[in-house]
Order: C-alpha cells, then sequence, then structure tokens
C-alpha cells in the first residue's frame, strides 16, 4: 500500500477499527494505534528518519498500529504504508533552500504564517507541522490511542493535549546546545543576530516541553542537560536509549579494508559535529602517516567554510565527501576503513558511533556529552580524547593506525558492545512501557 497524504483531510479508511477491551492492562493485552509525529524525516540527514524508520518497524512488528505523520523530506519505511505524508511550503528543500513560493501553494494562514517567519531569518517548520499536524488529527479521532512526538514540540501540541488526546514525546537533546556552540563559534555580530533569529522557535520548544506530560530521551546525559537548560521536571522525564539495525550494520570480512582510510559522518555541517579538529587533526596526522585520508558521510552546506578551511591545510584530495547513498553503502564503506571517528563537540547518544561499532570498525570519539555513556571507557571499546582537541584526535587515530592488533581487539569489543546493548526492539520496548503508563495516568481504559 502506497503512502497517504494527509492534504487530502481524509480519515485513514483502510485502518480497521479495533473493539476496546475493557479487561486489558498496560502489559499489552490489547494493540494499541500511536500518531507518531515528525516534523521532517530526512533519512540522509540526520538521525531523525533512522529513529522513526526503526521504531516504527519494531513496534509493528510487535502486533502494534503506528503511523508516522511527516513533513519534508519525507523518511524512507521499511512499510511504506505506514507514512502518512503532511506537505508544507518545504521552504528548506535541499535544491532550493530558503524558496519562495508561487502563490497558489499558500493553502491557509499556517502556511503565510511560516512563510512570514522564514523572511524574518526564523524556522518556523516545528511550529508550522504542529498546527497542520493537529488539524488533521481531529479527523482521525477514532483511528489512534496515543500520540508520539519526535522533536517537533510546536504549540500545536499543546491544542492536541487541550483535545483530549495522551501525549508523549522524544526530546534527544536540548537544541540550546546546538545554538550555543553555533554562537561560540559564528564571525561577525550580524552572524550572532541572525543565529539568534533562527533559534527563537527554541522558546516556544521549551515553554512546551515544560508541559508534557511525560517525555523520553536517550542517555543520561541528555537527561541530565535537559532539565538544567529547558527547566522540565526530572519526574517527567525518562530514557529509553536508541538501538542499532544488527542485520545491516555488521562486519564485511570480504571486503578488502583500504590502508589508512578514516570515515567519519557529519550529518549536519555545524560546530557541534566537530569536523574543524578532526581536519586540523588529519593534516597533523599527514605528516606522519601520509597514507591516512577521509570519507566523510555527508555535505557542507552553502557558504561553508569547511571547504576553505581543507585547502587551507593542505587537504585537498585526501577528504571525500559522500551524501545521498543507500545505507548498504555506508556499510561497505565502513567496511573499507581502518579506523571510524566521531569527533563531536557534543551528542546526545550518537548512532554513527554504535553503527560503526556494530560494522566491527575501531573507533576513536570524543567524551563530548553522551558519548561515554555509548561506547564505554577508554580503550576498553574505542579509544576516547577531549572534544576539540586536534591533537588528541591526531594521537588517537594515528595509535590506531599504526597497531593492527589494538585495533582487531577495540572492533570486536565495540561490536560485542552494541550487540549486547543497543537494539530498536529494547527501544520499542521501552517506548511500549511508556505509552501504556501514559494512557494509565490519564485513565484511558484499552
Amino acid at each position: 500500500m502506497p503512502s497517504q497524504d494527509a492534504s487530502q483531510s481524509t480519515p485513514n479508511t483502510a485502518v480497521e477499527p479495533i473493539t476496546r477491551d475493557r479487561s486489558s492492562n498496560r502489559n499489552g493485552d490489547r494493540p494499541l494505534r500511536i500518531a507518531w509525529l515528525i516534523y521532517r524525516g530526512n533519512p540522509h540527514c540526520g538521525g531523525q528518519g533512522v529513529y522513526s524508520r526503526y521504531v516504527a518497524r519494531e513496534i509493528a512488528a510487535m502486533g502494534h498500529h503506528i503511523e508516522v505523520i511527516s513533513g519534508e523530506p519525507y523518511p524512507e519505511l521499511d512499510d511504506p504504508s505506514q507514512l502518512v505524508k503532511m506537505p508544507g511550503l518545504d521552504l528548506y528543500r535541499a535544491s532550493n533552500p530558503f524558496r519562495v513560493p508561487w502563490p497558489w501553494e499558500f493553502r491557509d494562514r499556517v502556511d503565510l504564517a511560516e512563510f512570514a517567519i522564514m523572511c524574518g531569518a526564523g524556522f518556523p517548520e516545528p511550529w508550522a507541522f504542529s498546527m497542520r499536524a493537529r488539524k488533521y488529527l481531529e479527523t482521525r479521532r477514532g483511528d489512534f490511542d496515543l500520540i508520539h512526538d519526535n522533536q517537533c514540540f510546536g504549540t500545536g501540541l499543546l491544542g492536541m493535549m487541550n483535545d483530549g488526546w495522551p501525549v508523549v514525546a522524544t526530546l534527544h537533546h536540548p537544541i540550546t546546545v546546538d545554538r550555543d556552540l553555533e554562537l561560540e563559534h559564528a564571525s561577525g555580530r550580524w552572524r550572532r543576530f541572525n543565529l539568534r533569529r533562527w533559534y527563537a522557535f527554541l522558546g516556544m520548544q521549551m515553554k512546551v516541553a515544560r508541559e508534557m506530560p511525560r517525555l523520553v530521551t536517550v542517555s543520561e546525559s541528555s537527561k541530565r542537560d535537559i532539565i538544567a537548560q529547558m527547566g522540565v521536571k526530572e519526574d517527567r522525564l525518562h530514557i529509553v536509549p536508541v538501538g542499532v539495525d544488527q542485520d545491516s550494520f555488521k562486519p564485511m570480512p570480504e571486503v578488502k579494508r583500504v590502508k589508512g582510510r578514516i570515515m567519519t559522518t557529519a550529518s549536519a555541517d555545524v560546530p557541534m559535529k566537530g569536523l574543524t579538529p578532526l581536519l586540523e587533526g588529519l593534516a597533523k596526522l599527514r605528516t606522519e602517516n601520509p597514507d591516512a585520508h577521509l570519507v566523510i558521510i555527508g555535505r557542507t552546506k552553502e557558504k561553508s567554510a569547511t571547504p576553505a578551511l581543507i585547502e587551507r591545510l593542505g587537504l585537498s584530495g585526501v577528504v571525500e565527501f559522500v551524501s545521498g547513498v543507500a545505507q548498504e553503502r555506508i556499510v561497505e564503506l565502513y567496511a573499507e576503513a581502518e579506523v571510524a571517528v566521531v569527533p563531536s563537540l557534543y551528542e546526545g547518544f550518537s548512532l554513527p558511533a554504535i553503527e560503526a561499532m556494530a560494522c566491527g570498525v575501531p573507533l576513536v570519539a570524543t567524551t563530548g556529552g553522551a558519548l561515554p555513556e555509548v561506547v564505554g571507557p577508554d580503550g576498553i571499546a574505542a579509544l576516547t580524547v577531549e572534544p576539540g582537541n586536534a591533537d588528541a584526535l591526531a594521537q588517537a587515530i594515528g595509535r590506531m593506525l599504526g597497531d593492527a592488533e589494538l585495533r582487531e581487539r577495540l572492533g570486536a569489543a565495540g561490536r560485542d558492545r552494541v550487540l549486547n546493548r543497543f537494539t530498536w526492539r529494547r527501544t520499542a520496548e521501552g517506548m511500549l512501557e511508556h505509552w501504556y503508563a501514559q494512557l494509565e495516568e490519564q485513565g484511558v481504559t484499552l
């Protein structure tokens, strides 16, 4: 069955109504019906699309009904019939960012407000999506037991709760960290002004997050930071780690390692991902190891300073960007690498870390944010260094490239750690526990 288009504003008649069993309890005697909201789900940029894909897959495999209601760009789901497309103005499409829509594209006041906010250098997507989702869900009152919001926190969610919907939400990490790091690295007063305008949506998100009855986050580090920076009450915030697709991300012994190949994933060209200290570290490393070269899963944004930095450091020809490729190709790239690196200044969790470890690739990671929780102590399943330290990155990567026995030991230990701790089924089970708990707290009888 193809995906649905929510712009038609029609109920999903393909969903067979489920009779409520009054004897059911929170242990899951009756399958749940979940509306999963994600304001953008690009599978090739950031982890939100990946997270939504695998949670939806596992929830459905456990016998529950879930529909992923998404704005552009849409996620790739294992079952396309789970996807409900919620088209907006798509103002930030990769081929035409900050585009001006044609007059006939404006359908209502939400569209007009979304465009106006963008023209004022703001980021309106979370707000606009939440308003559209609320309107759409009014047509689906009998189809869902609960709404789960993934990192949107638009004011439309408050409206959904006022409408009587049980709502749970995932907050991966406080976006205040992204804002503060970008401001710290911004050059010029005008740039800092524009960044503050762009991140103005954080005021809305913090207000909505504080009103949520139950929140899920992905690590102890994120939990601490959300409480400290967003004012969320501790008893409302619960930890459910993410997982990795262990059937896809696995060693490929038939693929030959490329001498000196280093791999990293930069889902966004922003300071938080630590690409600058990694490039500086690579330049230092190449003075002693000329075979060292870097493959980056990601791409630079328009007017990025990264290409100029690569040229200034003398790294032209030894740094390759790869983007928009299938997951199978990413696994092959891991198999070709001698070392994987997560150089982030901060991570709420880090899917790239556990994907690399699941592939058996020895990992160098910083201690930014939740990374110590994910990869473990230094030297056990990965080498860890201080975030933002180019010298430390160069030293750790060089140590790894020069010691085949160390690479083999850490690669095997990293894979064991991931297999024993991080699976999408465990993530889905954690979600279900909190969904049933929230329904019980609100007195909803299934």
